[in-house]
């Protein structure tokens, strides 16, 4: 089954008790128990499981053609679920370029609990082995990255991670499931901000897990996923899964538009450099062509000049929004060393653009008149 096919019908059967082709929004936060002590249908309280939920899910799982499915409050939920299941002296590897948000997580929460991270370059295969070690239990890579866009080989870091013999985590966010397959490049989990193009209308805030098989961290997940509580609401489920649905239609348009921004602004005399795999100069652009279908719709913009150059730039914009997320139907754009904190690899002329839905031709003539 082809995967626009999946995101339409996959967890989404025709609802039995009306025949309607949208299941209904199961709002109850309880479900009845048979005489017997049984619940027929499974589902004893939404904390542990809904049907809304269930459908989400099992249409993540089939896309990202892994095994099962956890869903969560928020991307950084799915993350803080992940990092929970570790215990104190388990060493992480993660990327030194990172969503800032994850990145402070682990610094800030879960390393001064006794879990050890190394921040380094993940483009560094031989350097990524240096770091392993006999306590190594996961390998984290985001690719592309946020908000510098870079790439990592996921082949070649399941191996190195397998030897190690650590677990590989893959934030698919960026690509989505249209454009790149972690698990059959050898990752054994992906996590997603299901925010972000999944949901894709930035009205819709939510995380996932997906894993390639029920291991003994799987299962961990799961407890604190139930136990915990910081899971989607049956409403959230319902928009999200609606989203998926126009998922392939939305990323694909987005990105052949990002790919027409890309090459006419890396030419303008304002940019420094256009950071988006798409380019055949970017340093990704090979990498991209081996993992991905497609190059995405997410680029950053580094202009010529420092941060009051780029902040200038981003406050002429009339049609693109100045606004943080990416992702939904609305371009938009957001100048991230502002908000991130002291320590952050991001530069301060980079812009992050968000490619949108609005016609190419509007966004160029607006990008083109802010950069002058």
């Amino acid at each position: 089954m082809k995967k626009e096919t999946k995101a339409i019908h996959s967890g989404q059967g025709i609802d039995p008790s009306s025949s309607a082709i949208n299941s209904p929004i199961y709002m109850s936060t309880t479900f009845e128990r048979h005489v017997d002590g049984t619940y027929p249908n499974e589902h004893v309280y939404s904390r542990y499981s809904n049907p809304n939920r269930l459908a989400l899910e099992q249409c993540l799982t089939d896309l990202e053609g892994g095994l099962a499915t956890a869903c969560f409050s928020s991307g950084s939920a799915a993350m803080m679920t992940l990092m929970q299941t570790l215990v104190p002296g388990d060493h992480v590897i993660a990327p030194d370029i990172l969503y800032f948000g994850i990145s402070e997580l682990m610094k800030k929460i879960f390393a001064p609990l006794g879990i050890e991270f190394d921040f380094i370059d993940m483009s560094d295969l031989v350097n990524i082995k240096k770091h392993t070690k006999s306590n190594t239990k996961l390998v984290i890579v985001e690719t592309p990255s946020n908000p510098q866009i870079t790439l990592t080989d996921i082949e070649a870091v399941s191996v190195i991670a397998h030897e190690a013999g650590a677990l590989l985590v893959v934030d698919n966010t960026i690509a989505t499931p249209v454009f790149q397959l972690p698990i059959k490049l050898g990752a054994d989990m992906v996590i997603h901000a299901t925010t972000k193009y999944i949901a894709g209308h930035s009205d819709v805030l939510g995380g996932a897990i997906v894993t390639a098989t029920k291991n003994d961290r799987w299962e961990k997940i799961v407890y604190i996923q139930q136990m915990g509580g910081a899971v989607p609401s049956p409403f959230e489920c319902w928009l999200a899964l609606r989203g998926i649905q126009t998922m392939t239609y939305r990323v694909q348009a987005m990105a052949a538009s990002a790919m027409k921004i890309a090459h006419i602004l890396s030419n303008h005399q304002a940019v420094e450099e256009i950071l988006y795999p798409g380019l055949e100069s970017s340093p990704s652009h090979n990498l991209a062509n081996k993992q991905m279908t497609g190059y995405g719709a997410l680029m950053s913009i580094l202009v010529k000049g420092d941060d009051a150059s780029a902040i200038a730039v981003s406050n002429k914009l009339q049609l693109i929004t100045r606004a943080t997320s990416f992702g939904g139907t609305h371009s938009l754009i957001e100048h991230r060393a502002s908000i991130e904190a002291e320590g952050s690899l991001t530069p301060k002329n980079l812009l992050r653009f968000s490619v949108g839905l609005e016609h190419v031709d509007d966004l160029i003539e607006d990008l083109l008149q802010a950069l002058g």
